[in-house]
């Protein structure tokens, strides 16, 4: 691990949270009356518009597809008013044609034309309009009331309930629960795909999970049970044959075709639609599914997970043991760092593997590194992404604070870099992909993360790369700037040398860095001095190897500019700036979202022993001093 060095401390929110006070929904408002009939070309015009806004384009398709039925048309004359500052609003509204102006206190904001959408905020709560919106030309708009839009929710997510409670009624495991039961399981299956609608992009299947009490419902022993929503496509195996099974399916839309293998050929048993259900016995016992299941076309399923990690108590996990070489019958060590260690543990029931992050109490508060620690551990159990290392549990006794994370069988980038000395094109480019989903995802939630290097990249076992540790991430508004100095010096940006105050920019030029390090099998700014490093880094100047083509260079030189308001990532469209890079070009990255491209890295993971493609280590029978501080309350 490089030398790393902070000093930040974790910011609490100071005010009351706003209150919004609820609103009545008229139980007898007729929705069918304000349908308006629309052509084509209009109906695509104002599906676009709301794929573009960032509020509208996380509804799910059935309820965009019924705003777009219910938009009524507006025409407007020059100089009319359509929204007064100051004014309460009810509507929401997309322009069709025309020309509007935005003024805030007498200031001109902007001009809105054809496929922008304004008051969208007035369709969630009664709000105050904070700008006024005066046509320029003669306008037509497309227009919704905050009413008419909540009838649409309260009408869809209605139907789903009664559709839903009907689904499991037909499950044989649920068959004796109460419908106060089932509601409860409903209730999870809402609020988790609700939840997620503000990421995505963050899952494969864009796949929702939250977690379940099911215990003692009809006598069955259930952990805490994920439920899910998950999405298929056309083709895709939902089920193995032979395959470990933990999730039980119910179709919400779409058509599921069942095979088995009878002498060594696949052979169509039955085909399951809409409500039919598949996979129940995995929420039961360790079972292995007897048959294949295939999406036929796009395929919608709710999936409720048997859960082993949520229910694990520290005593469940073995350590895994070398089977060969010096260190046989020793237990495998994955990594060593400055605070612990990172040990491989799999447990007495379930048979999975974990990375179990073993780290010295004692030595936290030496370093004073208690707030991080905490810190870490409450952004981790928030994350869900399949681009970061999950958290799964955290443990402590007298020495040590424990985290239980995936175990990532692939090992490390840094490995397989001093492995091959450098990676080839394609390989970097899809690496570096991996690590630009991760920033977006992250990003979004206004946490930087600040410790971008080969070492902090892990390799699953289909060769996606997930970013780990996350002992320097920070949580930071957007505008805001923070200062202290942290990082792995050949990858700090000078902004945080010249403690001139960083934000998430700094991630973008880590990202640079890590290209030209992944292509040239070195850092641009190395030496065995740090302040060698610093003065390097200063100096900006950036010398590329023969063999690192046009676009790298170009997206390289982009990511590692000096001044951060220049640099990729921080300009016009953010994030997607640095996707829309021709480096990029062979990039499908809504099939690397939807884990659905072949990982050039799988050749570079080795077959053998789970620990195979990872270091060897001697087992530490040392002991940390122990603790009684209190400090670890949360663990």
């Amino acid at each position: 691990m490089g030398k790393r060095f902070s000093n930040d401390s974790v910011e609490v929110r100071q005010s009351r949270a706003a209150v919004m006070a609820p609103e009545p929904i008229p139980d007898d408002m007729d929705i069918s009356t304000t349908r308006v009939k629309k052509t084509a070309s209009e109906r695509a015009q104002i599906f676009n518009a709301m794929q573009k806004n960032d509020f509208l384009s996380r509804l799910d398709e059935e309820q965009i597809s019924m705003m777009v039925e219910l938009l009524t048309s507006l025409d407007r004359c020059p100089g009319d008013d359509i929204i007064k500052e100051g004014t309460e609003g009810d509507s929401m509204y997309i322009v069709a044609a025309g020309e509007l102006q935005v003024t805030q206190a007498g200031r001109n904001l902007r001009t809105l034309t054809s496929g922008d959408v304004f008051g969208e905020l007035a369709i969630l709560y009664n709000c105050k309009r904070t700008a006024s919106v005066k046509a320029v030309t003669a306008v037509k708009l497309w227009c919704i009331e905050r009413q008419i839009h909540r009838s649409i929710m309260a009408i869809k997510s209605k139907k789903k309930r009664e559709q839903l409670m009907g689904f499991l009624k037909t499950a044989r495991t649920f068959k004796s629960l109460s419908d106060e039961q089932l509601s409860c399981i409903i209730d999870s299956m809402e609020e988790v795909c609700a939840a997620r609608c503000h990421f995505p992009h963050e899952a494969p299947h864009l796949h929702y999970t939250s977690s379940l009490n099911l215990k003692g419902l009809s006598g069955i022993e259930y952990a805490h049970v994920p439920v899910s929503g998950v999405k298929f496509q056309d083709n895709e195996v939902i089920v193995r044959e032979g395959a470990e099974g933990d999730t039980f399916y119910i179709i919400l839309k779409g058509e599921v075709e069942v095979t088995k293998k009878v002498n060594g050929q696949q052979k169509i048993i039955r085909k399951l639609e809409q409500g039919d259900h598949f996979g129940e016995l995995a929420l039961m016992r360790e079972i292995l599914r007897t048959a294949t299941c295939i999406a036929l076309g796009s395929v919608t399923c709710f999936a409720i997970d048997k859960d082993s990690v949520s229910s694990l108590q520290l005593k469940d996990l073995i350590p895994v043991l070398y089977q060969e070489g010096r260190y046989q019958g020793s237990p495998v060590t994955l990594g060593v760092g400055g605070f612990g260690r990172v040990e491989l543990v799999t447990t007495l029931h379930h048979g999975k593997y974990f990375a179990l992050k073993k780290i010295s109490k004692k030595l936290i508060i030496q370093k004073r590194q208690e707030e991080h620690v905490l810190f870490e551990k409450r952004l981790m159990l928030d994350i869900e992404c399949d681009f970061i290392v999950r958290l799964h549990g955290t443990f402590k006794d007298s020495r040590y604070i424990y985290m239980v994370m995936d175990f990532c069988s692939g090992g490390e980038i840094w490995t397989k870099l001093k492995e091959v000395r450098h990676f080839e094109e394609n390989i970097t480019v899809f690496v570096a992909a991996c690590v630009v989903e991760a920033y977006a995802y992250l990003h979004k939630k206004d946490i930087m993360y600040r410790d971008l290097k080969p070492e902090n990249l892990m390799l699953d076992s289909r060769g996606y790369v997930k970013l780990v540790d996350f002992g320097f991430a920070k949580k930071l508004r957007r505008g805001q700037k923070t200062y202290s100095f942290c990082g792995t010096p050949e990858y700090m940006a000078p902004e945080i040398i010249q403690n001139h105050g960083h934000d998430f920019t700094a991630d973008f030029w880590s990202l640079g860095v890590l290209i030209y390090e992944l292509m040239a099998g070195s850092p641009p700014f190395s030496s065995s001095e740090p302040q060698n490093i610093y003065a390097k880094i200063l100096d900006g100047v950036i010398k590329y190897p023969p063999h690192m083509g046009e676009a790298a260079r170009s997206l390289i030189s982009k990511l590692c500019r000096p001044r951060p308001g220049q640099r990729l990532g921080n300009t016009k469209n953010g994030i997607k700036d640095i996707r829309n890079h021709r480096w990029f070009n062979s990039m499908n990255w809504h099939k690397l979202r939807m884990k659905q491209v072949n990982a050039p890295t799988v050749k570079l993971i080795r077959k053998g022993p789970c620990y195979i493609n990872f270091d060897r280590f001697p087992f530490d029978k040392s002991l940390a001093e122990e603790d009684f501080s209190g400090w670890d309350r949360e663990f």
